[in-house]
């Protein structure tokens, strides 16, 4: 596995990491034996870099990474994210306000359920972009940094202007971004300026909700309890983290498209579309997800493959601009 630093936290992580979402809530039943099952094979393959959020299951992904750590001797890294439910009784609504006393209980609560002292890397978690313009939960992060609660912090962002708000300032270890195939817009307009301060990339939704491994048919019919069923046109949450913000139809097209670009040898089309992320050097690690063993063990495979050639990236370049970009919904 190849490692590259993260960003300001100055820690060299997996360019492979694993994201956790789905072994928390949205993406079908994923159960506990199963979940640590996952987790280990991600380790035992590598990986240093695992990303959850306390909303995630309503705490069910960051228990079962914190027994995860308490069965593992090594150099693992935790990133977390805050921000999309209240810290007490809610019941998981989003906040009104974000505040330092919310912001604190909700990184007690993740200490707690990772089994940490503090947290090495907290991330607020997509708030409002005039959460971002205020500046106030910066202040918040500055505030808990003191307090010994995280290591580092960062922003997951769901646009191109909040990024850019995130790094004006200097304590922003990291964003966390939508970027794959399908979603080119940042290779110009945000990681340049990521590379030149020092902020590092987190890349999400890197297989398009798994619409860039190529296996699915228009006709596909997904769990009532898969957000790629009930947010299929952003009617939870941004639509931009379902299907990278394409409508399903469009988007399996699309992924035709794409097969015939990317190279038939070396590898699947989803490692190919993994590969691809990897090839951005302001990039600091790639999260997919997994709900299978055998999954994790092809993520990890990426990280051995050559660079796809400079003509598969401008053809790709080439279908995004023409093709794709114009059927792009939600925050960009």
């Amino acid at each position: 596995m190849n490692t590259r630093i993260l960003g300001k936290t100055g820690a060299r992580v997996s360019e492979v990491g694993l994201g956790t979402w789905q072994l928390g809530a949205d993406w079908g039943n994923v159960d506990e034996t199963a979940a640590l099952a996952i987790l280990h094979r991600a380790y035992d393959g590598g990986v240093t870099l695992f990303d959850t959020a306390d909303v995630y299951g309503l705490g069910i992904s960051e228990r079962t990474i914190g027994r995860f750590l308490r069965e593992v001797q090594g150099d693992v890294h935790v990133a977390t994210k805050l921000g999309r439910m209240e810290p007490a009784t809610s019941g998981g609504v989003w906040p009104e306000r974000y505040t330092l006393q919310m912001a604190r209980e909700a990184c007690q609560r993740s200490c707690k359920n990772l089994g940490v002292d503090a947290i090495f890397l907290q991330q607020w978690h997509c708030p409002p972009t005039a959460w971002f313009r205020s500046g106030e939960i910066f202040d918040h992060m500055e505030v808990l940094k003191k307090e010994g609660l995280i290591q580092h912090w960062g922003c997951s962002v769901e646009s191109v202007e909040e990024g850019l708000i995130c790094m004006t300032q200097p304590d922003c270890a990291s964003l966390q971004v939508i970027f794959n195939i399908f979603r080119q817009k940042l290779v110009t307009d945000l990681l340049p300026i990521a590379a030149r301060n020092g902020v590092g990339i987190l890349a999400r939704v890197p297989l398009a909700s798994g619409l860039l491994t190529g296996k699915f048919k228009k006709d596909h019919k997904f769990a009532a309890d898969d957000h790629r069923n009930y947010n299929a046109d952003g009617q939870a949450f941004n639509v931009g983290e379902t299907f990278a913000g394409l409508p399903f139809a469009d988007g399996v097209a699309l992924a035709d498209q794409v097969s015939r670009i990317l190279p038939t040898d070396s590898g699947t089309m989803a490692q190919h579309s993994l590969r691809w992320v990897l090839d951005h050097p302001a990039v600091s690690a790639v999260i997919p997800g997994a709900s299978r063993p055998d999954q994790v063990d092809a993520n990890v495979a990426t990280s051995a493959l050559p660079p796809l050639s400079p003509g598969v990236h401008h053809a790709l370049c080439a279908l995004y601009t023409d093709a794709i970009a114009p059927k792009i919904r939600g925050p960009y």
